[in-house]
């Protein structure tokens, strides 16, 4: 099962000789995970498994992810990828552990990926779905904005269309709050 998950995410799990690369309910959430996104045709599995890597990549900036950017994320990947409510949780429930396990090493490798896959479109809307999972708590602080900007960069999104997704959010940003209109 770990296998085809990390087929599915185009990763490389870590492996030590003879084990599972996991241990106890840690393997045992990835392995059901797994298992519903193999019913998906691959393609499909491997862009939304990506779209949700990279949502999950912005939530993770500040180290926190709320209750909030969970159901955000969760939201967006239903939506995104036409999935039922449960399904969608354990893809971003994977999500969320393929980026704590591998995130700073496949974070560009992922968005990568994607970007090869996605259209204009799919890319633009990706945007504003960063936008909206770090503004899901109220508020998108520096560091969940230098990680869109970052990862709009990776996608080749220019700085006009970047600027104009962030417009949509202006009173959700940390950095303007305290500002006087």
């Amino acid at each position: 099962m770990i296998r085809s998950l990390v087929r599915i995410f185009g990763l490389k799990a870590p492996r030590s000789k003879g084990s599972e690369p996991y241990s106890g309910s840690e393997a045992e959430t990835i392995n059901r995970i797994s298992r519903a996104l193999e019913a998906l045709e691959p393609d499909r599995a491997r862009h939304i498994a990506a779209f949700a890597f990279i949502l999950s990549r912005v939530a993770h900036a500040d180290s926190n992810v709320s209750e909030e950017e969970t159901r955000e994320m969760e939201q967006r990947v239903m939506q995104w990828g036409n999935l039922p409510k449960p399904q969608a949780a354990l893809v971003v429930q994977i999500a969320r552990h393929q980026n704590l396990l591998f995130g700073g090493t496949d974070n560009f490798i992922v968005t990568r990926a994607f970007k090869e896959t996605a259209t204009a479109e799919e890319k633009a809307g990706l945007l504003h779905c960063l936008f909206a999972v770090s503004a899901s708590d109220d508020s998108i602080s520096s560091i969940e904005e230098a990680a869109i900007t970052q990862i709009a960069s990776e996608l080749g999104i220019g700085r006009e269309e970047m600027t104009e997704a962030r417009r949509a959010y202006r009173d959700k940003r940390a950095v303007l709050k305290n500002l006087p209109l």
